[in-house]
């Protein structure tokens, strides 16, 4: 069985903190398909939902984004599970995990890995720093420099990091899931726009309800429920459901939807920076993993509308006059998205 790390980089096995994952073993047989995204999926998201109480919006989110290849950016005022979503993902598949706390004296070779000289050897050899791993969780991730955070630029948008003029590849499924505090909190740097850019998707937690309040300080009165959660599904099925969901079915008005939509960023008065091609690209591949969670293996001009907001806004940059009237980009793409006119069934 692989041997994974737990959110402090810890190796975790049968033996470790850690109970041995339930269900099958890597290379076991699973339905094909849909069926089989359909099987992993709900036992990650069942996973998570015993964790996070009242939030099934946000853990389907999460779960497109992990299964578009992409990247997760929680953001949301301190104390309302950004880190612990981020653990019970990354918990819930057997695969290697690092988890990076984010300080304002923290370095880029503390996350890419340093060059060091073995006097042995006689010659200089590469420590891996924690970007390799499978799934890397970087808490407030903002409370480190633009210089230090601009460490992650390579490796998530191409999937190798280079150090000292070489170039190590990682290992997929990379996926990283970053906290951050609203930048008008103390001790926080804004993110730059390559580096949200970077990201597929950003969502926010928000308060729980008092339903799902109350019922958390049930399950996490005595103890933390990530203690008892084991994984369900293993790096190899996420790897298999990515191709699945690389298959899903966009029909030409879909996709002219997706572009008008990103256009209309870029040409409305208020903002000063649109929609980039790149996020274009990470809107469709969301939306097929967004459509493949509902069942369907086709997308639908509601599922860009649904995650128009999630995928766009973090990279957008209001003007000025925008600001002042505290205008943000959500309310923006929001009236975007009522406003231009869906595809016709027809097309």
């Amino acid at each position: 069985m692989a041997v994974g790390t737990h959110g402090g980089g810890e190796p975790y096995t049968e033996t470790g903190r850690l109970p041995a994952p339930r269900g099958p073993e890597p290379g076991a047989e699973r339905p094909a398909g849909l069926a089989g995204l359909a099987e992993v999926a709900g036992a990650v998201r069942e996973a998570v939902e015993s964790v996070i109480e009242g939030k099934p919006r946000v853990v389907r989110l999460a779960l497109a984004v992990l299964l578009a290849e992409g990247h997760l950016l929680i953001e949301d005022v301190p104390g309302v599970g950004k880190t612990m979503l981020a653990k019970a993902l990354a918990r819930s598949i057997d695969c290697s995990v690092r988890r990076v706390q984010f300080t304002p004296d923290l370095l880029p070779s503390d996350i890419t890995g340093v060059s060091a000289y073995n006097q042995e050897l006689r010659e200089f050899e590469f420590k891996p720093g924690p970007v390799f791993a499978n799934l890397v969780v970087g808490d407030e991730i903002n409370r480190a420099s633009p210089k230090t955070q601009s460490a992650l630029l390579e490796c998530m948008e191409e999937r190798q990091v280079t150090v000292d003029g070489v170039t190590y590849p990682l290992d997929g499924p990379f996926m990283v899931i970053a906290t951050q505090n609203p930048v008008e909190m103390e001790g926080t740097y804004p993110l730059p726009e390559a580096q949200r850019d970077r990201f597929t998707a950003r969502i926010s937690m928000g308060y729980p309800d008092p339903a799902a309040e109350l019922e958390m300080l049930d399950a996490h009165g005595s103890s933390s429920p990530l203690d008892d959660l084991r994984p369900v599904a293993h790096a190899g099925d996420v790897r298999d459901l990515a191709q699945v969901v690389r298959e899903q079915h966009v029909a030409p008005a879909v996709r002219q939807y997706a572009i008008e939509l990103v256009t209309a960023t870029r040409k409305h008065p208020e903002l000063r920076l649109g929609a980039s091609p790149r996020a274009t690209l990470h809107l469709v591949r969301a939306a097929r993993a967004w459509a493949a969670l509902g069942g369907r293996d086709y997308v639908r001009p509601d599922d860009l509308k649904e995650l128009a907001v999630p995928v766009l806004a973090h990279r957008l940059l209001p003007t000025a006059e925008a600001q002042v009237e505290r205008r943000r980009p959500e309310q923006v793409v929001t009236e975007l998205v009522n406003r231009l006119p869906l595809p016709s069934p027809r097309k």
